[in-house]
């Protein structure tokens, strides 16, 4: 899934939102070289733009070459634009790079067709149990790990200091939904909106229903099925339209349209629902406000459980013609592990890639709302059917139509059968 709203991105990266062997078979030679050729290995990488800044692939690379003399690693930056079919065509081929980053949900779409290598043998020395549940578990395909989580970004509340305050509002005591919604009616006076909540948010209703023990399809005996008009699913859209109505967002949109950040850069809005990185937008338009800006975790149903969030990210894949496997295998563990997901994690204000290292980003405020986050994080229906439900999005409709008067059970029918034809007629 491209998520690239990062706290340290620019509003023109900000846009970018809006779009393994079984193993690991050795090939190392008597000699030690990395591909048992008796040279080094050319190892080609492929990683997305602005996934890495300038100054940290310059010192992983001078790391990783001083470390493994045999590995002559090449860094390719991909563009996000028509990547899909630049790696399904990569993979198809005999000429493939020996590491490539993917969004986290389409490594299923990659699994599928059998062009990735298998690393399942290999989670336990990545360290695969303590993995962030929304990257390592869209990077599994039929019960075999194909895709290594490599960092994650998830959504948070960004809300403005100067009107909580004013309203006598403590963001640190809104613990749970009810508070939240609580907080956010007291916010929500005259000319001031409470949050700033558009009708089709569906990332953040994937979230609350989630919470509820719901989800958007499940499968049965082999087949997906939408899910949105189960009791648990319908109790997460009362719970958006309760909260979306504190507000004035149009029930008709997206985030996107308007930019939320831009709205709550102009007027007076209390909240945003938002990657971090949603505050620099806000600041590039109104730099009075650059001060003004916090971050809290999604609250959940109960104090002691944040609420659930859709994690985005990437993940690492090695695809099954590389021809040098060991030496793609060392790399991903390199940029996976533990030293180098604390790095990442500080210059890019990412969330690594493991639970046990969300310490690592405690000085960043919105790094660390969203590693809170991070621990409840999710990701759409594992299938390469899903595409094509994000290609129609009948999610949105059934969002505006519950919004705007429709029968919540009837419009959610509709919706989970939309879904269900989608995902059946891409398999």
């Amino acid at each position: 899934m491209k998520f690239r709203l990062l706290a340290g991105a620019s509003s023109s990266l900000l846009l970018l939102l809006t779009t393994l062997l079984t193993a690991c078979s050795s090939g190392s030679g008597s000699d030690g070289s990395a591909d048992g050729s008796g040279g080094a290995s050319e190892l080609t990488v492929w990683l997305m733009r602005d996934s890495v800044s300038a100054a940290f692939q310059k010192e992983f690379t001078q790391a990783f070459t001083r470390a493994h003399p045999g590995i002559d690693l090449k860094i390719q930056i991909q563009e996000w634009d028509g990547i899909g079919q630049k790696v399904t065509a990569a993979l198809a081929s005999n000429d493939a790079p020996d590491v490539i980053e993917v969004g986290n949900t389409q490594v299923a779409q990659y699994a599928q067709s059998g062009g990735l290598a298998d690393l399942t043998g290999k989670k336990a020395d990545l360290g695969g149990d303590t993995w962030l549940k929304g990257l390592a578990e869209p990077g599994a395909w039929e019960g075999r790990q194909y895709g290594i989580p490599y960092y994650a970004a998830n959504r948070v509340v960004v809300y403005r200091k100067d009107l909580f305050r004013q309203a006598g509002v403590d963001p640190a005591a809104i613990r749970t939904r009810q508070q939240w919604l609580a907080a956010t009616r007291t916010l929500n006076k005259g000319d001031q909106q409470g949050i700033y909540l558009t009708g089709q948010t569906w990332y953040a209703l994937a979230g609350f229903i989630w919470d509820e023990g719901g989800d958007l399809a499940v499968q049965e005996g082999g087949k997906w099925k939408g899910a949105l008009d189960t009791p648990e699913a319908l109790a997460g859209m009362r719970f958006y339209k309760e909260l979306q109505a504190l507000g004035k967002g149009p029930k008709d949109a997206d985030e996107a349209n308007p930019p939320q950040a831009e709205v709550m850069a102009a007027g007076k809005v209390a909240q945003i629902i938002s990657v971090p990185g949603g505050a620099n937008v806000i600041a590039e338009h109104n730099p009075q406000l650059k001060d003004q800006l916090g971050f809290f975790p999604i609250p959940g149903k109960t104090a002691g459980k944040p609420g659930a969030v859709f994690t985005g990210g990437s993940d690492l894949v090695i695809p099954a013609a590389s021809r040098h496997q060991d030496a793609a295998y060392t790399f991903v563990k390199e940029l996976t592990g533990d030293t180098w997901q604390k790095k990442l994690a500080l210059a890019m204000s990412y969330v690594p890639n493991k639970t046990s290292l969300a310490s690592a980003v405690a000085s960043d405020p919105g790094a660390a709302a969203m590693a809170v986050g991070a621990a409840e994080g999710r990701a759409t229906p594992n299938t390469p059917g899903w595409a094509a439900v994000e290609a129609e999005n009948p999610v949105k409709d059934y969002m505006t139509a519950a919004l705007t008067g429709g029968d919540l059970a009837q419009e959610a029918r509709k919706a989970s059968a939309e879904i269900t034809r989608a995902m059946n007629s891409a398999s």
